[in-house]
């Protein structure tokens, strides 16, 4: 007999992992192989500037997070979809908390002149575009139906940069 599939989009990592994981091998390779180039600014900039960029990060995932939360669904997406939120910061991207991953994580490796930590930004991008975006895209598109297929064609991805839509290529 078979079992229902979970009520969940089953990604392939935990976002937060990414994150984790990227920062702490971005800190290893700066250990091991520093390139000296954020240090050679001053810190008092590199601190005031990454500073700003964390803050945006954060106030722009917290503000995903707290959309979320008000429309009465879960964050975590090892849990189901009661909800679909399409207000507030929803209404400018579809995943504004991996969005404000971007500034948060620039504004780190500034403020602590990790080098490595940019370069490393882009395979973790692809991870999570694809380990968790999709798979986040695909359950809704299945739960939600025309509604999030309606929401999609008119909201971009990542603020503006993507294709839109849900289409099974990008």
């Amino acid at each position: 007999m078979n079992s229902p599939a979970p009520d969940r989009p089953n990604v392939v990592v935990f976002p937060p992992l990414i994150l984790v994981a990227v920062l702490v091998l971005a800190i290893l390779l700066q250990w091991l192989v520093p390139l000296g180039i954020l240090a050679r600014f001053d810190p008092v900039w590199r601190l005031a500037i990454g500073g700003v960029l964390m803050i945006a990060g954060l106030a722009i995932t917290a503000t995903g997070s707290l959309v979320l939360v008000r429309r009465g669904t879960n964050v975590n997406p090892r849990r189901p979809a009661v909800a679909l939120a399409t207000n507030g910061i929803y209404r400018w991207t579809r995943n504004p908390m991996y969005v404000g991953g971007g500034p948060l994580l620039i504004g780190l490796s500034i403020a602590a002149a990790l080098d490595w930590l940019p370069l490393l930004m882009i395979p973790a991008a692809f991870a999570l575009h694809v380990g968790v975006v999709r798979y986040e895209e695909r359950y809704l598109e299945a739960k939600f139906g025309d509604a999030y297929r309606d929401y999609a064609a008119r909201v971009p991805r990542y603020l503006g940069v993507g294709p839109r839509g849900c289409d099974r290529r990008a």
